[in-house]
């Protein structure tokens, strides 16, 4: 693509990462694209339909003569849609990095650290990622050194970010969460960050969370459970919807129970479901011990 000239990809980027995933998937139809955008543009819609969980669609669609992007993206839905089997999955994406031909492929090492990021084995996701490379893998490095609590290191990956571009739209997100770790006087600016983005674009799930995060964090917890009651609107089964609720309602002392019961059905792997069967677990167990 020539200097300066516009980017066909971008409006559907944007809807991609923050959020607008059927917005993405309807409007992916761009025209005269070279065969590389051809395969990154098939790669973003294929992982919106991830995204919107329907992983059986993507499996059938992409076929073993498809390029090395989409056949990650092959792998990322086979692991999220065979939990039982994500050990062959893993197995596979190994294999494939340790092949020289395509193992330093951005998308494949990208789906890598997604994978290896769901495992928490965050080590391993920045043996992969950790080189940079694109804006994508930059912004998942900001996301794996936040999960590790190196708020040091995610700056620097933020820092690298600023210098490519300012503007773009994952070097913003990925300012906003960096802004939600440090905290303080810093989520203030977090909350501009999403505020702009539902007046340049839509408010998805992940734009109204973000806000709803920093004002939880301001203590505004009314605000919150408005701006989350919103994007429960918008998708009924939006896991982090579901989880910020329940924190916030037990703030305001309004009963949890529902969106808990909700969250356990749709995601019974989410941390928080995970914490919460924990502590369950752990006042049976002291039960006992007092019977």
């Amino acid at each position: 693509m020539a200097a300066g000239a516009p980017d066909p990809l971008f409006a559907l980027r944007n809807n991609f990462y923050l959020g607008a995933y059927q917005a993405a998937i309807n409007n992916s139809d761009v025209p005269n694209l070279s065969s590389e955008e051809a395969v990154e543009r098939d790669s973003l819609v294929y992982r919106s339909y991830i995204a919107l969980g329907s992983y059986q669609l993507v499996i059938n669609e992409i076929d073993s003569s498809a390029a090395t992007p989409l056949q990650a993206v092959k792998l990322l839905a086979s692991y999220f849609a065979s939990p039982a089997d994500k050990e062959a999955t893993i197995s596979s994406i190994k294999e494939w990095l340790g092949d020289p031909a395509i193992g330093s492929n951005p998308i494949l090492r990208l789906i890598a650290g997604i994978i290896f990021m769901h495992e928490e084995d965050y080590n391993e996701a920045l043996k992969h990622t950790n080189a940079g490379g694109t804006m994508e893998l930059h912004a998942l490095n900001v996301q794996i050194f936040l999960k590790m609590y190196r708020s040091d290191y995610a700056e620097k990956q933020l820092r690298i970010m600023q210098q490519i571009d300012e503007d773009h739209t994952l070097t913003q997100l990925a300012n906003a969460w960096m802004n939600i770790a440090v905290g303080g006087s810093k989520i203030q600016e977090a909350y501009l960050i999403f505020q702009d983005f539902s007046e340049k674009y839509q408010s998805t799930c992940l734009v109204l969370n973000g806000k709803a995060v920093c004002c939880m964090h301001m203590g505004n917890f009314d605000d919150a459970e408005t701006l989350l009651l919103d994007a429960l609107n918008k998708d009924a089964k939006d896991s982090e919807t579901l989880a910020n609720l329940v924190v916030c309602c037990l703030h305001l002392g309004k009963s949890a129970s529902r969106f808990l019961s909700q969250l356990k059905l749709s995601h019974p792997d989410h941390l928080l479901v995970k914490r919460v069967s924990s502590a369950e677990d752990n006042f049976e167990r002291a039960l006992q011990t007092v019977a």
